[in-house]
């Protein structure tokens, strides 16, 4: 696969995103899909209520058009790994979708309950799993930059649950910024698309995440300080299923850490939080996920966002090296 092609992957699926949105945002904010503000969050934030939200339906559309598109030009077929990347995207997507669709139209603000969202989080991750048996996928984990493999067995099953669950979770907590998660989220399948390639030149999953790569940056357009729209759970409970995903398919799943480490921070913010508020009645943190934190330091949303890009891109550095000139 050629740089022309991954190039032009990229390409597609910016153009359908950034040609979609002028249609589809008027279309949101008619139908009144406005995003509801925490009353606990910053204050500032309070002025964003009302931004079109559901956004992530345009990011899961623009992926998979160009992921099948280019799929379809590359090898005249379309391999299971990319559907099963697509179910993942799109089951995620959907969950994502009903918990914004209760929160915007059934005015409950926090969505889905937690057990109803788990059950569907972890009901996709078996699925995924069983599918992967079906097609004999190696059950083992590489260390990073060695040949030592670790078989698991059955264990493999909880780890992939475990990393569909969290990451998704993880991505979605992330999501609290104009252009906060789709930056990095690009900057993350980036990293993904160039391992993908240089691991499995031919393969769909490169494809995959390079669509997602266009796609996120295509939606910045609109959704960078101010935004215009949000991707909403319908994109980040998506995009952290998938980011997992490719992961898994490209046998990287302890890189996942590596490259998504913001979005492991963020998510370390917020247990440390909780558990120091629990045991002890003080924060750590004057609020979680981490880049409120910083906002109520005083930093502008800008500089807290292209502070987390800089980090991203470092971690996806990292994750980079690591596979490539350790391995």
């Amino acid at each position: 696969m050629n740089i022309s092609v991954l190039l032009l992957t990229i390409a597609i699926a910016f153009l359908i995103t950034v040609l979609l949105s002028p249609i589809f945002i008027p279309f949101l904010r008619r139908l009144k899909f406005g995003q509801s503000i925490r009353e606990e969050g910053p204050e500032s934030h309070m002025k964003k209520t009302g931004t079109p939200t559901m956004g992530g339906l345009m990011i899961v559309f623009s992926i998979i058009i160009t992921s099948l598109i280019m799929a379809v030009k590359v090898s005249s077929a379309v391999g299971y790994e990319l559907w099963l990347l697509i179910f993942v995207l799109f089951g995620y997507g959907l969950l994502g979708f009903l918990d914004d669709f209760i929160k915007v139209v059934m005015k409950r603000n926090l969505g889905l309950t937690s057990k109803q969202k788990m059950l569907g989080q972890i009901v996709i991750a078996l699925v995924f799993y069983f599918i992967l048996r079906i097609q004999d996928f190696p059950t083992y984990i590489q260390i990073p930059g060695t040949n030592i493999q670790w078989e698991l067995g059955w264990g493999y099953a909880i780890l992939i649950i475990f990393m569909l669950v969290g990451a998704s979770n993880a991505v979605n907590l992330t999501d609290g910024l104009d252009g906060l998660l789709a930056g990095t989220a690009a900057i993350a399948f980036g990293a993904f698309g160039i391992l993908a390639w240089y691991g499995f030149p031919e393969s769909n999953v490169t494809i995959f995440a390079l669509a997602a790569v266009g796609a996120l940056l295509g939606f910045l357009v609109f959704n960078a300080h101010p935004a215009k729209v949000f991707m909403g759970d319908t994109g980040s409970l998506a995009l952290g299923g998938a980011i997992a995903a490719v992961a898994i398919l490209t046998k990287l799943e302890i890189i996942l850490v590596i490259i998504g480490g913001v979005f492991v921070i963020e998510t370390l913010s917020v247990i440390i939080q909780v558990v120091s508020f629990k045991t002890t009645g003080k924060r750590v943190f004057k609020m979680s996920p981490l880049h409120h934190h910083y906002e109520l330091l005083g930093w502008s949303e800008w500089r807290v966002v292209t502070t987390f890009w800089l980090i991203g891109l470092i971690f996806a550095a990292l994750g980079i090296y690591i596979e490539v000139g350790l391995g």
